[in-house]
């Protein structure tokens, strides 16, 4: 273990330009330029090939879900699995883990991915990491609930909605935790938290700086194909009238405090 650690560290403090540069590229989304200058690296750098595996595996995931290009996916995977994790630093173990999950999840083995990501959101978690685990572990969960019976299903959004209250409490700027409570109260059946949820989303989103925007889009979207037809289904027959009040509350909403 303390071998292991030692030469993660040396590693780190031994990177190579090329792998910095393969990662900043990775979050540019130049993913062909990204596997391309990681795989420079791996001939040129054996002491950080665990790495530039990491963003080779990762980029051709990220690839796959562009083309859906199945031999995207086999590259990806197979990147993954020649990775040793006791090799790389804390941050970047958490990024395997959300790769390995990635990858269940693209193969459609989303129970799998759950179990993944919930692992990889433990206290040791990077900040800047967390709200992209977070997403992916309820977007997960999500996909197993809408393939799942009715009863089923309303217990697994629970599990969802349990977590992201936990999540807001520490964390109250968290906008994955904003959305996916709103959300996971709908697939529960819960239209009055839901609807709560979502204008307190709409109200918070500030606290999360650059993804407060992306938030209220996507609260915006959920209320107005969700949330509203299902509350005004459900307050008597004249269903149209019922979504028309609550469109005009909703704007009234967005207008003071926009």
């Amino acid at each position: 273990m303390c071998a292991a650690s030692t030469t993660a560290r040396a590693a780190t403090a031994e990177q190579p330009d090329s792998l910095s540069r393969a990662r900043q590229l990775y979050n540019e989304q130049r993913y062909d330029e990204a596997i391309v200058t990681a795989e420079k690296t791996l001939q040129v750098s054996p002491l950080v090939a665990d790495g530039a595996r990491l963003v080779i595996g990762r980029s051709y995931l990220e690839k796959f879900r562009q083309t859906a290009d199945g031999t995207d996916l086999d590259a990806g995977r197979s990147a993954l699995r020649q990775v040793r994790a006791a090799m790389l630093p804390a941050r970047d173990q958490a990024q395997l883990l959300i790769g390995l999950g990635e990858a269940l999840y693209l193969d459609n083995a989303f129970g799998p991915a759950a179990e993944i990501f919930s692992t990889a959101l433990g206290p040791s978690t990077p900040a800047d990491l967390r709200e992209s685990v977070l997403d992916w572990w309820a977007t997960s969960l999500d996909r197993v609930a809408l393939g799942s019976a009715a009863d089923d299903r309303a217990e697994v959004y629970a599990r969802i909605v349990a977590r992201m209250d936990d999540e807001l409490a520490r964390d109250t700027s968290s906008a994955s935790a904003a959305y996916w409570l709103a959300a996971a109260s709908r697939g529960a059946g819960d239209l009055e938290r839901a609807w709560n949820a979502a204008v307190a989303g709409w109200v918070r989103a500030p606290l999360s700086a650059e993804r407060g925007a992306a938030l209220r889009t996507d609260l915006d979207h959920l209320m107005e194909t969700a949330i509203i037809p299902e509350r005004a289904r459900d307050m008597g027959p004249d269903r149209d009238r019922a979504a028309a009040d609550l469109r005009k509350e909703w704007e009234e909403v967005k207008a003071n405090w926009k």
